[in-house]
């Protein structure tokens, strides 16, 4: 004997009249493969993205990828295995997605980009990206930079994870920058990984390599995390960080504030670690209304330096 239907009155006219069963947002569950927590700002995302998650009544299911794409490829199949109705990546590198994305594709499970890009041959194997314009980044610390040397400066670089969309887009919008000024230059360029102790350990070798320090003007980080690690090198060199040789990065992590209200560092542009919330947002509207998202959710970025550092440090420091 078939059983009797369980849908009430009211379900069974809502069915009749739309041709599906109204959709809750509090129904999704969302799988987010994060690169790690390499740096203050990856936590500060992740922190924020379990945030947004319980305001908007989303079941967040987060995969430590510990910096790994294998892992984080490995964390996408387990989440289309799980039949999820949406999924988050912050993808460690630029390539080598289009596989695992198809498989997503193929699972009818809209995927989104978070804080970085990806290079594709089929930019419809995802649904959005939700970023910041990572080479406008480099040109504004690039731009800011010129300012408070006049133009002229012997530049050291601390790059990002190798292959990484913030790494090749900040070298290049930085680059653009420094280009209209025949007198700054970048006289060395390594990856500290993201990780403090990278920049740490790059910064050191670059002190020793331009007269102990001496011939250096300024150091550029990827990050701020970078950065700290190449203040920690300067010092360590009997150099004053900011003074000596000025550090600008990006980011806008506490740290770096910190820094800036000491007179250790001179410039950081923000990153907001909101990446998740936009992606929510976008999600959400995408499932109860079909409302397509456009390809690029553009997150704002802005200059900060020393003359609000504590100000920000205040502010910033509960969320991290």
């Amino acid at each position: 004997m078939t059983p009797k239907s369980t849908i009430p009155a009211f379900g069974v006219l809502a069915l009749l009249m739309t041709g599906t069963a109204a959709f809750a947002a509090d129904t999704l569950t969302v799988g987010f493969a994060q690169v790690g927590s390499e740096s203050g700002w990856r936590a500060a995302e992740t922190k924020v993205a379990k945030q947004k998650a319980q305001q908007d009544n989303v079941t967040l299911k987060i995969s430590d990828a510990q910096q790994k794409q294998e892992n984080e490829i490995k964390a996408v199949r387990s989440f289309v295995a799980q039949g999820v109705d949406g999924i988050f990546i912050a993808p460690v590198v630029a390539t080598g997605w289009d596989s695992v994305l198809r498989e997503a594709k193929d699972a009818n499970i809209p995927v989104f980009l978070l804080d970085r890009q990806i290079e594709t041959s089929d930019p419809s194997l995802y649904t959005a990206a939700v970023t910041s314009d990572t080479v406008l980044e480099g040109h504004m610390i690039g731009d800011y930079l010129a300012k408070i040397t006049n133009n002229k400066c012997r530049i050291v670089e601390l790059q990002g994870t190798v292959g990484s969309s913030p790494a090749i887009n900040r070298k290049k919008g930085f680059g653009e920058a420094i280009a209209a000024h025949p007198d700054m230059q970048i006289v060395r360029s390594q990856s500290g990984d993201f990780t403090r102790s990278g920049g740490k350990q790059v910064m050191e070798s670059f002190i020793k390599a331009e007269n102990n320090g001496h011939d250096i003007c300024a150091v550029f980080a990827h990050n701020d995390d970078m950065g700290i690690g190449a203040i920690q090198a300067i010092k360590e060199a009997g150099l004053k960080p900011g003074t000596d040789i000025k550090v600008v990065s990006i980011d806008g992590v506490p740290d770096m504030f910190k820094a800036m209200a000491d007179g250790e560092a001179n410039g950081t542009v923000e990153l907001s670690p909101n990446m998740a919330g936009p992606a929510f947002k976008a999600l959400i509207a995408l499932k109860t209304d079909h409302t397509q998202p456009q390809k690029w959710i553009k997150t704002p970025s802005t200059l900060y330096t020393p003359a609000t550092a504590q100000a920000e440090y205040d502010r910033r420091k509960p969320l991290y």
